[in-house]
C-alpha cells in the first residue's frame, strides 16, 4: 500500500466515524418511541391501566408508528392510529368495532397526510386521559396533538 493510499483511506475512516457519531447524536436527540405493545399493562382490554412507560412520556414528544384508520368523517381534524391496518367504515360500524389499543392524532397541519394503507410515523406530544372531541363525540384515552405525520415506504 502506498502512503497515498493510507492517507486516503485514514481520511475516509475519519468522515466515517464522523458521520456515525453525528447519526447516534441525533438518534439519542429524537423522540422516545412508544410502541402498540406498550402502551397498557396488559393488551386488547379497553380501560386497561397505562403502562408505566405510557404515564411516563405523557405531556412528553413521542414518536409511535401505525396506521390510519379511515376517517369518521371527511372533515374531520384528527385521525385514528392502529397497530395494523383497519378496514372499518367508520359509518357503517359502531365504536365497539374499534380495536382497543387505538391512538387520538391531531396533525399540526390538515394537509400533507392522506391514508394510502402505508405505515406511517407520528411525531407529537402525548395525552393521556378521556378526553371527548367536541365536533365528533369521538371519546379517546390516549392522543399524540400537534403531530408531523410522515408515510413509511
Amino acid at each position: 500500500m502506498h502512503r497515498r493510499d493510507c492517507m486516503r483511506f485514514g481520511a475516509s475512516a475519519l468522515l466515517l466515524v464522523a458521520a456515525w457519531r453525528t447519526l447516534v447524536a441525533a438518534a439519542d436527540d429524537a423522540e422516545p418511541r412508544l410502541a402498540f405493545n406498550e402502551l397498557y399493562k396488559s393488551q386488547g382490554v379497553l380501560g386497561s391501566e397505562l403502562s408505566p412507560k405510557t404515564r411516563s412520556l405523557a405531556g412528553k414528544p413521542v414518536q409511535i408508528l401505525g396506521y390510519m384508520a379511515p376517517p369518521l368523517k371527511p372533515e374531520v381534524t384528527f385521525f385514528v392510529l392502529t397497530r395494523a391496518p383497519v378496514a372499518l367504515c367508520p359509518f357503517c360500524n359502531s365504536d365497539a368495532d374499534w380495536p382497543a389499543d387505538i391512538v387520538v392524532v391531531y396533525p399540526r397541519e390538515r394537509s400533507g397526510w392522506s391514508q394510502d394503507g402505508l405505515p406511517v410515523a407520528v411525531t407529537g406530544t402525548l395525552e393521556l386521559g378521556s378526553k371527548i372531541d367536541r365536533e365528533t363525540g369521538f371519546v379517546s384515552l390516549v392522543r399524540v396533538v400537534d403531530a408531523t405525520v410522515t408515510t413509511i415506504k
